[in-house]
């Protein structure tokens, strides 16, 4: 890229203006530069056609009979005398519209060279800043991002841990439920009243926090048609027993396992009983009573 001093050194190089040791550096330049060699070689066709372009000068009437006066002071016989030419003085007014024209076209080249020079330079200023800033944000984007990911990891580790410990309240909580409503259970055995039917059985169950509980009898005599067993809670409360609910037994095994929910709300169970009724069962018993807690 040629610099500005040789911008203006080549303009004056092509109109034959430079002198000493700038020529002498000038050249030595223009020697190794073969975009420098180029630039003078456009100069100098420049000059050339701006000098052509210069509209012919007519000289002076004092000047025109000047010229013939001398040109009639010569004499005819001295062929061999020499007349020196001399350079009109119109002649110079083409080169120096040249000259002219040359230098204010390389001072609006130069000028034109440099504010697009400053304005390339200004449009990197901006463009670098721009980029710092657009970095600069981008930066600022993935710090928010890292920490937005770093909470979301530690708020899904904290769900975890609260998971976990409420799985493992509620196992606590229902291993204890369970302690408590085994403890609270009732367990009565049943046995037979009945002479002829000595091997039956009855296992009685009682939640008191649900007020339910479930039957299992095993060997009871098979039922007629029109028959119920007829389960019956004895509580302490009531003068009557309260009604447990009817069942049938199978008729080839006499086992049975039924839940039951007494008719009336139990403080405390002290026995169980099971009588044999009509169909659809008593408000009081009435038949034989075939077991009985003990």
């Amino acid at each position: 890229m040629i610099d500005e001093r040789h911008h203006e050194n080549a303009a004056l190089y092509a109109l034959d203006l430079l002198e000493g040791a700038e020529l002498s550096a000038f050249e030595s330049a223009l020697a190794s530069d073969r975009e420098l060699r180029r630039l003078v070689e456009q100069l100098r066709e420049t000059s050339v056609s701006l000098a052509l372009l210069a509209p012919p000068a007519e000289p002076s009437a004092f000047l025109r009979e000047r010229i013939l006066a001398d040109a009639a002071d010569r004499s005819p016989t001295a062929p061999d005398h020499v007349v020196p030419f001399r350079l009109p003085l119109w002649a110079g007014w083409p080169a120096a519209a040249c000259f002219i024209l040359a230098t204010g076209y390389f001072a609006i080249a130069n000028f034109n060279t440099r504010s697009q020079f400053n304005t390339l330079r200004e449009s990197e200023r901006l463009s670098r800043i721009e980029v710092k800033n657009l970095s600069n944000q981008l930066e600022a984007e993935r710090l928010i991002s890292v920490r937005q990911i770093d909470s979301l990891r530690l708020t899904q580790s904290d769900a975890a841990t609260l998971r976990s410990s409420l799985a493992s309240a509620i196992t606590q909580i229902a291993d204890l439920k369970n302690q408590n409503a085994l403890a609270d259970l009732k367990i009565d055995s049943l046995a037979s009243l009945v002479a002829n039917t000595p091997d039956a059985r009855a296992i009685a169950v009682w939640n008191p926090r649900t007020q339910e509980g479930v039957l299992t009898v095993t060997k009871l005599p098979a039922l007629a048609d029109g028959k119920d067993y007829q389960l019956w809670v004895v509580d302490p409360q009531y003068p009557n027993p309260v009604d447990g609910g009817v069942f049938q037994v199978d008729p080839a095994t006499g086992e049975a396992r039924v839940t039951f929910k007494p008719n009336r709300p139990v403080a405390t169970v002290a026995k169980f009983a099971v009588s044999l009724e009509r169909k659809g069962g008593v408000p009081k018993a009435e038949g034989t009573m075939m077991l009985l807690s003990y």
